[in-house]
């Protein structure tokens, strides 16, 4: 009998805790990493292709995918740029809500003038950033992003290394996925639409 009792008790008291407290949101399908709550990746200050200065809180009230590479990629680059194209383009009207963004980690080479003729080449809504060598290496480091040097046969031959996602923004301005570079346009418009839902 007591321990009767005390089964009915314990049930009694999840039931009690069970009704605490708002439900749980409902967690949304992404097709991408969800890295909603990251502690890092939160705010640069750069310049735009057009000489403005930018943060983020200029983009608040849109998506907002930040890309990092450099002009003079042979590969990922492009392609990467190419598939936001395509991005844009499976996202139909609800495009206008979403900010591309290129930032160069090759601000030696990358002046204001030739990323304003690369980046809106893709799409003439994409931004071009850059910084200083102080002002890059300083957001690498907020974003945890890589970026190295691989010296070529002349000093102006050089490549660089560095990481290849792309991070995603809410229109509030805080993190929400990572896109592995590789991802289909068509997985990557699927989760914009769904913060945009």
């Amino acid at each position: 009998m007591k321990k009767y009792l005390t089964l009915l008790l314990a049930a009694a008291l999840v039931a009690l805790l069970a009704g605490c407290g708002k439900p749980a949101a409902p967690k949304l399908a992404f097709k991408n990493t969800d890295v909603t709550g990251l502690g890092y990746a939160r705010e640069f200050a750069l310049t735009d292709h057009t000489g403005h200065p930018r943060t983020l809180a200029d983009y608040k009230g849109k998506l907002v995918l930040m890309f990092f590479g450099y002009t003079q990629c042979p590969d990922v680059c492009p392609t990467t740029m190419a598939d936001m194209a395509q991005v844009m383009q499976e996202m139909g009207p609800q495009a206008d809500q979403v900010q591309v963004l290129f930032v160069t980690v090759d601000p030696e080479r990358d002046t204001q003038q030739l990323l304003a003729q690369y980046v809106p080449a893709f799409d003439k809504r994409f931004v071009g950033l850059y910084g200083s060598l102080e002002a890059t290496a300083k957001v690498a480091k907020e974003f945890k992003v890589y970026y190295a040097k691989v010296e070529g046969e002349t000093d102006s031959s050089y490549t660089v290394d560095h990481t290849a996602g792309t991070y995603v923004f809410d229109r509030e301005g805080k993190i929400r996925l990572f896109v592995r570079h590789g991802e289909k346009p068509a997985a990557i418009a699927h989760d914009l639409k769904l913060l945009l839902s």
